[in-house]
């Protein structure tokens, strides 16, 4: 109903905006989560392998001996942990000369570093007197990761226990838990982006419906206000005075009327329901039409209800007024009677499947007539606990009623 005003035009746009700083918020925040999860299980994942060959150098140098410059290499023969690593080496040094693998799994010199790094190796080990870890690519071009343990000869170090392996599994998981972080990072920032959508529209619905009753209430005050107008400018042009006063007043009571509509919309004042004569109501509201005067005829009983004067005034005034414009040049009848104001025409009647279309809001039926009118009049009806319906003629022409629920007056 309102899509094409530029209001929620703008309200749409707020709605995507927010739905964009929602997702680029969560975005933001499961990214950083993605990163934070992603370094600490590279750093856990790096430990865990240095923990384990740093372990297996270790226990290799406990399994193995030196007595009196000799190195005893047979538990070797019979420990897994010799061979379950990508590289094994016992190095020894004697003299100056380079350090060289007294023992050797897979036994291919290939396996081992450059005679640089075995060096290096060894010259870390004696200066640390503890176990060395460090990366060094191997002949063979992969990265390995070695650690080292000494092997002690009474108060001297006279081995070296070399243990490497492949940091290309433990990265390949960390790829895997990076890639499948990303996944659901992607899924929950559509979720995120998706619920956001749905949430901002729903917040922005009762804008949205406030939009609507203004449009509706600027729509209502036009057609109420047209025709006053209209005759009070004849009755101006004319000079007749007293009916330039009584479209004044009525004019006065429309607009007040008009406001408390509004008001009441927009939650700003509660409607307050007091007792009061509907047939009363409907007598004020044919002596404040000058154009009624012999075109209706009126019947009442007196009937007491709750209800907002001024709102019920005009609900009638509606009722009287539609009737008019399309009942003409018949007289129009109405009649009061327990709780409901019953408006008959003898104009071309309303069919069928448009009984309920008529109480539309801005509704026509293609010759510019209807308008609100009757709109305001089921509002009215529907604030008061009663309803407004057209009910079957006995003939030509349209019965409309207002129904409200009677005020019992007790003794």
């Amino acid at each position: 109903m309102i899509a094409g005003r530029p209001a929620a035009a703008r309200l749409r746009r707020m709605r995507w905006a927010l739905t964009l700083l929602y997702a680029t918020v969560s975005a933001v925040s499961l990214v950083a989560l993605v990163v934070i999860a992603a370094s600490i299980d590279a750093r856990s994942g790096s430990r865990d392998l240095d923990s384990e060959i740093r372990g297996r150098a270790e226990a290799l140098s406990r399994a193995i001996w030196m007595d009196k410059g000799t190195l005893h290499l047979e538990p070797l023969a019979e420990d897994e942990l010799a061979t379950v690593s990508d590289v094994t080496a016992v190095l020894q040094k004697t003299g100056t000369g380079a350090a060289q693998a007294g023992w050797l799994h897979p036994q291919r010199d290939s396996a081992l570093p450059p005679a640089g790094r075995l060096d290096d190796l060894w010259a870390a080990t004696l200066r640390d007197q503890e176990p060395v870890l460090a990366t060094i690519p191997a002949p063979d071009g992969r990265e390995l990761r070695w650690a080292t343990a000494p092997v002690w000869d009474t108060d001297e170090i006279g081995a070296v226990v070399l243990i490497a392996a492949d940091p290309a599994p433990v990265r390949r998981r960390h790829t895997e838990l990076v890639l499948w972080l990303a996944a659901g990072c992607a899924v929950l920032v559509l979720t995120s982006a998706g619920a956001g959508h749905l949430l901002s529209g729903k917040s922005m619905r009762p804008a949205l419906g406030a939009l609507d009753r203004q449009e509706q209430f600027l729509a209502e005050a036009a057609h109420e206000l047209r025709t006053p107008l209209a005759t009070l400018r004849l009755a101006v042009e004319n000079g007749a005075d007293c009916d330039a006063v009584r479209q004044v007043d009525h004019l006065d009571r429309l607009v007040t009327g008009l406001l408390a509509r509004a008001r009441i919309d927009t939650g700003t004042r509660p409607l307050e329901l007091t007792p009061l004569r509907l047939d009363l109501v409907v007598e004020q509201v044919l002596e404040e039409l000058p154009y009624a005067d012999g075109r209706v005829s009126l019947r009442t009983e007196p009937t007491v209800v709750l209800g907002d004067p001024d709102l019920l005034a005009q609900a009638v005034r509606n009722l009287v007024e539609n009737a008019l414009r399309h009942g003409a040049p018949a007289p129009v009848e109405v009649s009061v009677a327990t709780g409901r104001v019953s408006v008959r025409d003898h104009g071309p009647g309303i069919a069928a499947r448009d009984r309920e279309r008529v109480f539309g809001d801005r509704v026509t039926d293609g010759r510019g007539g209807i308008g609100v009118g009757l709109a305001i009049v089921r509002w009215v009806a529907e604030l008061h606990g009663g309803r407004a319906h057209v009910a079957p003629a006995s003939g030509p022409g349209a019965l409309v009623e207002l129904v409200l629920p009677r005020f019992i007056v007790r003794s």
